[in-house]
């Protein structure tokens, strides 16, 4: 199920590294749930139409600018009336000095005020960033999630179609677990997903008769990655003859995530197929495709012009 989430004020403040000039009484639980930062110029002058009060309001030079043509009194009530709608927090950045009475009013409204010495645009850019990432749609996949020759091979199949066991062979073969069992699949953009492991779950696989195996204290360090985007997903299903499995890959079939299309193949599978190397060659085709490459197209275009050369014949 598909799910957004609010990013919790007190962790973003941490992450960015801002300063808390004053907290508000419920700081701890405060989310923001847009990743649309404001500029309050209009909002300074007055004007509070369709003012949207749930982004985080940055002051800055420009803002300043204004401020300094009024008195004391004049900036604090200025800033007095957008504490007042309710706004998340107001960050002061560059190193703008406050006006005074500035926290005073902030305590009345309890509003939590923040600053930092970073420019206005840096500052919009990396919290932009932080909460696009942290309120990205996303939906939890039953999987192993591997990053083969740097592409997000999402694996699925019913339970004890050896998608495990595949992980295993591939992390020996040098490539990266994600995440075994449960994926957790985020659309950062519009054309962009990426893979991540539930915290729990995090570095481990199960492995039927073995039990739980931890893979970064067993094959090391490099053996695992913490994210990847999704470009490819690969289904293993038990080998069925009336199905009619696609033996040119001259057509792309996709899967539909998130509203995002991502390359979609499925894999019979019977006693013999070594579904690493498979896997690795999937990988290796679809990055391929995405260069403009298809072996597949390329081979009908030399069927049809051989037969059309008999023809000529």
């Amino acid at each position: 199920m598909e799910t957004q989430h609010g990013m919790p004020l007190k962790a973003l403040v941490e992450q960015v590294g801002l300063e808390v000039l004053n907290a508000s009484t419920d700081y701890d639980k405060k989310l923001i749930t847009t990743a649309v930062i404001n500029r309050p110029g209009l909002q300074l002058t007055g004007f509070f139409t369709n003012f949207a009060t749930e982004r985080l309001q940055i002051v800055g030079l420009n803002e300043d600018a204004y401020l300094q043509q009024f008195s004391e009194e004049e900036k604090r009530a200025k800033l007095g009336r957008l504490m007042e709608t309710g706004v998340p927090a107001i960050i002061i950045a560059h190193d703008v000095n406050i006006p005074e009475g500035t926290l005073d009013s902030a305590r009345e409204y309890d509003t939590t005020i923040l600053k930092s010495h970073r420019e206005t645009s840096e500052l919009i850019i990396e919290l932009t960033t932080k909460l696009n990432n942290a309120l990205a749609p996303q939906i939890m996949r039953h999987g192993v999630f591997m990053e083969v020759y740097s592409e997000g091979v999402l694996i699925l199949g019913e339970s004890g179609m050896g998608k495990s066991e595949t992980a295993i062979e591939l992390i020996k073969r040098g490539h990266h677990l994600i995440s075994d069992d449960a994926v957790i699949i985020k659309k950062v953009n519009s054309t962009t997903l990426t893979g991540t492991a539930p915290d729990l779950i995090r570095n481990y696989i199960e492995l039927r008769g073995i039990g739980v195996v931890d893979v970064r204290r067993i094959f090391g360090n490099g053996a695992v990655k913490w994210s990847e985007k999704v470009d490819l997903v690969v289904k293993l299903e038990n080998w069925n003859a009336e199905n009619s499995y696609d033996r040119m890959g001259s057509e792309t079939e996709e899967m539909d995530i998130l509203g995002v299309k991502v390359p979609y193949i499925v894999v019979p599978i019977r006693p013999g197929r070594n579904l690493a190397v498979i896997i690795e060659v999937a990988a290796m085709n679809n990055r391929q495709k995405r260069m403009g490459l298809n072996s597949g197209k390329d081979f009908a275009e030399q069927l049809d012009d051989y037969f059309d050369s008999l023809e000529s014949n």
